[in-house]
């Protein structure tokens, strides 16, 4: 029963004409859509379960590792001071590759680069705790994504997906995220989709994930088949969703129903 009203819903929801983007003064974030005790939960660190993957981070930036022998603080010092802001600008544009990349794929070009090792697996433990440790230095600065001119046909490739309707539903993003937001979908609030607190911690997952998963998610939601980690689609729809989200502060960890 429940499927068949998510069904209805978001069938109707296909129907329904575009709206405008939102306006800056009307983003809201996952936050604010949730109830006292998650708002709670996110707000005390010693709370906070994605708390416990920062520490992890914390450790994994001090211990060497591959050929080269290095640790992120031998190059990087105090994260404190050295990743304060970055994540805030991510993904950005990467000028060997030619294409932009989120602060996941620059985690991995940094090991495979310079500490000679293996990148580490997408949604592996050690991948969402470093990026975590690293994102938590930019808690509660403003976005900054897309101040490179060099990402405009990305961020626009970007765009172009979130609107793009796909899969046996029908669906865009925006038919959810911009034209529903603060409506219900089986007694959940449909929110605005902004991209403020990944890696976060889901309750639904009981673990900490990145944005590609919960994107993969929605993706596999409207019965489309879901791009592989660490796509060209997925990046760029990424990048998008940060240039929606400019100046919103972030909240990594974040933690979300």
């Amino acid at each position: 029963m429940r499927i068949a009203v998510c069904i209805a819903l978001l069938t109707a929801m296909a129907g329904a004409a575009l709206a405008d983007e939102i306006p800056q003064g009307e983003r809201r974030s996952g936050y604010s859509f949730m109830s006292a005790d998650s708002k709670a939960m996110q707000d005390e660190d010693t709370a906070n379960p994605g708390m416990l993957s920062v520490l992890d981070g914390e450790a994994l930036w001090t211990r060497k590792a591959g050929a080269a022998n290095k640790a992120c603080a031998d190059c990087h010092n105090d994260a404190r001071v050295s990743m304060k802001g970055v994540a805030a600008h991510y993904p950005a544009f990467d000028k060997t590759l030619g294409k932009p990349v989120d602060l996941e794929g620059r985690i991995n070009l940094c090991r495979t680069n310079h500490q000679q090792a293996s990148p580490f697996a997408y949604e592996s433990r050690e991948l969402l705790a470093l990026t975590a440790y690293v994102a938590r230095q930019s808690r509660g600065m403003p976005i900054t994504a897309d101040d490179d001119p060099e990402l405009a046909p990305f961020v626009e490739r970007g765009h172009a997906l979130f609107m793009q309707r796909q899969g046996q539903l029908n669906l865009g993003c925006t038919n959810c995220h911009d034209d529903n937001w603060d409506k219900k979908l089986a007694g959940s609030a449909i929110t605005q989709g902004q991209p403020t607190g990944y890696p976060l911690y889901r309750l639904e997952w009981q673990a900490l994930g990145s944005l590609q998963r919960r994107l993969r998610a929605c993706i596999t939601g409207i019965r489309a088949q879901a791009y592989d980690y660490s796509s060209p689609e997925l990046v760029e729809l990424e990048l998008y969703l940060m240039t929606r989200a400019r100046g919103m502060p972030v909240e990594t960890p974040a933690v979300r129903p």
